[in-house]
């Protein structure tokens, strides 16, 4: 299987933009390998200088060429499968990510995050990312281990949608924030277009469920990712496995029905995998799966559910 490597410019990036319309600036067949560089960070999150910060040169190209923007995050792609169409599925394994810069940010702004009304100012943290030990150090000295991901990936979404932002997660997964989809997890993601065209970006380096303030450790990441298509199986919304656990996800505006959302997908799961009737599987969910905030900062808001693997017979 091929090798195919994707670097960061203002070229193969789009900047908080979802379009089914966007060619693909790579196709690539079922198997292939790609690594995409990813970079995050606006001009006004740039580290000050007496931090003494690497910013990557693809960043600063990146905001010199000042592209067409919505609210959201810089993604590199999107990459097309070929013969990839409408009700396949697309299993994106996560094979490596890798840290992409000495430093990373977090913080908040009027009107965002999860407690608008108590942090109505604009507030940002710069942290320092030792990429050798994988560690990022806070301002005040604590040192957290880093465990990184990536915030958005996800497919173009349905064609009616036209442009969207990449803020919001939808079925074509996007901005999942998704703390569990490290290196060494699967995703997997509806098709809704002809090639998929997958992108990936907002790079995190350590993230608690719930997302709280709006951001994680914002950071540039470059991650290995593998495409395996499914022709033919059709999925009603994104999910996701790791070594240990299979993943059920839901996303509304209103948490309660996101919460209802990743329920009912992971009872379909289950009675996919199983003979069990949805009564049995339902009442499986109350015993065995953990039900997780993923984040309340996105305007929808995430749900996660937990399956442990060995459970199913």
């Amino acid at each position: 299987m091929a090798l195919h490597h994707i670097p960061a410019s203002p070229e193969t990036i789009r900047w908080g933009i979802f379009d089914a319309t966007f060619p693909p600036l790579l196709t690539v067949q079922s198997g292939d390998t790609v690594v995409l560089e990813c970079v995050s960070g606006t001009p006004e999150m740039l580290p000050p200088a007496a931090m003494g910060a690497t910013i990557p040169p693809a960043l600063l190209a990146i905001h010199k060429a000042n592209p067409p923007r919505m609210a959201g995050h810089i993604l590199t792609g999107p990459v097309a499968i070929a013969g990839a169409e409408p009700g396949d599925t697309l299993e994106v394994r996560i094979d490596k990510i890798d840290l992409g810069s000495d430093w990373g940010y977090c913080g908040f702004r009027p009107l965002m995050g999860t407690l608008p009304e108590d942090f109505p100012e604009r507030w940002v943290s710069h942290i320092k990312v030792d990429q050798q030990r994988r560690i990022g150090t806070l301002p005040w000295g604590l040192e957290l281990e880093l465990s990184p991901f990536f915030g958005v990936m996800g497919v173009a979404p349905p064609p009616n949608y036209g442009a969207i932002s990449t803020k919001e997660p939808r079925q074509h997964g996007g901005n999942m924030d998704n703390k569990e989809l490290g290196a060494g997890s699967t995703l997997f993601l509806p098709v809704w277009v002809p090639g998929a065209n997958f992108s990936a970006g907002d790079g995190h380096g350590v993230q608690g469920d719930g997302e709280v303030c709006i951001n994680a450790l914002e950071t540039c990441l470059t991650g290995t990712f593998t495409f395996i298509l499914h022709k033919g199986e059709k999925l009603a919304y994104p999910r996701g496995e790791t070594a240990t656990h299979y993943i059920s996800m839901g996303m509304n505006e209103d948490l309660d029905l996101a919460m209802k959302q990743a329920l009912r997908q992971m009872i379909a799961f289950i009675c996919s995998r199983t003979n069990r009737s949805p009564e049995e599987a339902y009442a499986f969910c109350s015993l065995a799966v953990d039900f997780r905030v993923t984040q309340t900062v996105n305007g929808e808001k995430g749900v996660h559910g937990m399956l442990k693997k060995g459970l199913l017979f």
